[in-house]
């Protein structure tokens, strides 16, 4: 019996151990904008030096992962990042904000009252104050000269896979390529980036919190306005579709193999 509970809290350690090096490698900033401010992650690719240039992946997390604590945003997705591997194999800037409890990224009008739940996307309202947040950090970050203008990425998952679409709609020529996970938006809007932007959607067809014809609707729009995603649709998956999305051995590799688009305009 002692000697379970000593291998139990031998593994305790490690865990914590493991956690708090995935932490210390995301340094904690918050960007300011007059009185708001927006907490946020940041991980310098190793040797990192101002006189080169580096891609930028900004990540924006689920509801689940709202508050203020500066932590939780790391959840889902950090992991991927901190790997030894892809952090040798693609040196970049990571961007993890967190959006505060009582907001989202994208402007959508929610219906919990069923699920999956009910979502609206209007056309041309302001962004939250969190999203706009976002791009002014975005925007800041992208100005220097250690950041490679033709590889500025984004991603998320759920409301995050919301955001995603939406700051590709209001940002369409910052970003290269992008991925939304078990995600939904504006169908009209994705002719602003349909044909500017790569993206590769995922989705989970048994998903019961984010129906996963939203995402379907999203492919669609984006083929009629000329673009060519890639469109994963797990059979067995349900709304934590990011685990196997995130298990996608080619993810990185393709992302990071995209530069923007000569503009069509």
């Amino acid at each position: 019996m002692k000697l379970i509970k000593n291998v139990l809290t031998l593994c305790l350690v490690v865990f914590c151990t493991l956690v708090t090096a995935q932490e210390d490698l995301y340094k904690q900033r918050i960007h300011s904008e007059g009185r708001d401010t927006l907490k946020y992650r940041i991980m310098y690719p190793k040797d990192f030096s101002e006189t080169k240039q580096y891609p930028v992946v900004l990540f924006l997390h689920g509801a689940g992962e709202r508050g203020s604590d500066n932590q939780k945003q790391l959840l889902h997705g950090s992991k991927l990042f901190v790997n030894t591997t892809n952090r040798d194999s693609f040196p970049a800037i990571i961007v993890f904000p967190q959006c505060p409890k009582n907001s989202y990224w994208s402007n959508a009008e929610i219906d919990r009252s069923s699920y999956p739940i009910n979502l609206v996307f209007p056309k041309n309202k302001k962004a939250t104050k969190s999203m706009q947040l976002v791009m002014s950090l975005m925007q800041e970050l992208t100005s220097k000269n250690y950041v490679n203008k033709d590889k500025i990425y984004v991603g998320g998952l759920s409301m995050g896979g919301m955001g995603t679409f939406e700051i590709l709609s209001r940002l369409p020529d910052m970003f290269s390529a992008a991925f939304a996970i078990c995600g939904d938006g504006n169908a009209e809007l994705t002719e602003k980036y349909a044909k500017k932007v790569d993206m590769w959607i995922f989705h989970g067809a048994e998903d019961n919190v984010i129906d996963p014809k939203g995402s379907i609707k999203m492919v669609s729009a984006i083929l009629n306005n000329g673009g060519k995603p890639n469109f994963t649709l797990y059979g067995n998956a349900n709304h934590n579709s990011w685990d196997l999305a995130f298990a996608e051995s080619k993810l990185l590799s393709w992302l990071f193999s995209k530069s923007k688009k000569i503009k069509n305009d």
